[in-house]
């Protein structure tokens, strides 16, 4: 793989979540200053474009990052370890100056900053290194507490909050353009961003209230619920706030894309050695880490069946039930 001429439109194509926020800007930092690209653009991906992943962005020069690898990608970073759509996918990886991966990092963006010093011999400015630490964090669900998670005020989780009331798809796009000079106190301090955390901080007292009632079962350490009611709103901890003695969470939400599947493991009491969630929703079409996955299926009706068929294995994993 071959760099397009750096004078030539290159399109970042990152993970709409604050990892690939973060991994995008970083990028296009790297790439403007040790690469001379001249003509780099910030554009979110979301898990319902892998539906036509052969023809993803025919046409463009494009970047990856914290997403699923593409052949044609010029540059791609990726961490997750179901990356690989196919097995033509993971034959034709070779790590270069142009792609990277590595499933023990804990995030995207601290991969992407190595590889900028190994390959390149360029430091990125300091306040990637504490958005990279950010994002160690946020990705693993690495937080001290559960209360951390849901009510800490530090920059990165202000923000983390603010993209769950992002106020148009395209809203993480600006926001990564700001990143690539700006810290995430100055990111926090703006007036959009404020908007978008006060809405979604009364959103998540607002979920955290109306939890209980959307709960299907919580038994053999397993809490299965269904949050797609438009008269619910939806909150990631909230099952281990509510149940802190669960092992792991399986829900049904939607999305701007339709509906989502999401499973992880408790952050706070973890299982031993416990079940691979990223490998188990990779079965349906998803993907993610060790402790956390999701699918967006075709519709709700598959949402339900598959959250449903979750739920029961990671209970037989247990030894819940037979």
């Amino acid at each position: 793989m071959h760099p397009p001429s750096q004078d030539a439109p290159l399109w970042i194509r990152y993970h709409r979540d604050f990892d690939g926020m973060v991994s995008g800007a970083l990028l296009k930092r790297v790439l403007r200053d040790a690469r001379g690209h001249r003509d780099l653009r910030l554009s979110s991906v979301n898990h319902d474009q892998r539906r036509d992943w052969e023809h993803f962005c025919v046409g463009l020069d494009f970047a990856i990052v914290d997403f699923h690898f593409h052949p044609r990608a010029t540059y791609w970073f990726d961490h997750h370890p179901t990356t690989f759509l196919s097995p033509a996918d993971r034959a034709a990886y070779q790590p270069s100056d142009f792609w990277a991966w590595d499933e023990r990092s804990p995030s995207c963006p601290p991969l992407i900053l190595r590889h900028a010093r190994e390959r390149f011999g360029y430091s990125a400015p300091q306040h990637f290194d504490e958005a990279a630490r950010w994002s160690d964090v946020i990705d693993t669900a690495g937080f001290a507490s559960v209360d951390q998670a849901l009510f800490a005020e530090d920059p990165a989780l202000r923000l983390m909050r603010a993209l769950a009331a992002a106020p148009s798809p395209n809203w993480t796009d600006d926001l990564a353009e700001a990143l690539v000079e700006r810290d995430l106190g100055e990111l926090c301090r703006r007036a959009d961003v404020e908007r978008a955390y006060a809405i979604a901080a009364r959103n998540r007292d607002q979920a955290l209230r109306q939890f209980p009632g959307t709960v299907l079962s919580m038994f053999g350490h397993v809490c299965h619920y269904d949050a797609t009611s438009d008269r619910v709103r939806r909150e990631r901890f909230a099952a281990f706030y509510h149940h802190p003695k669960a092992l792991y969470s399986v829900g049904v939400i939607p999305t701007r894309a339709g509906f989502h599947v999401t499973a992880g493991e408790n952050p706070w009491n973890k299982p031993e050695p416990g079940v691979h969630v990223g490998e188990l929703m990779a079965r349906y079409g998803g993907g993610g880490h060790h402790g956390v996955g999701g699918v967006n299926p075709d519709g709700l009706e598959s949402a339900r069946r598959i959250a449903r068929e979750v739920a029961e294995h990671l209970r037989r994993e247990l030894g819940a039930i037979a």
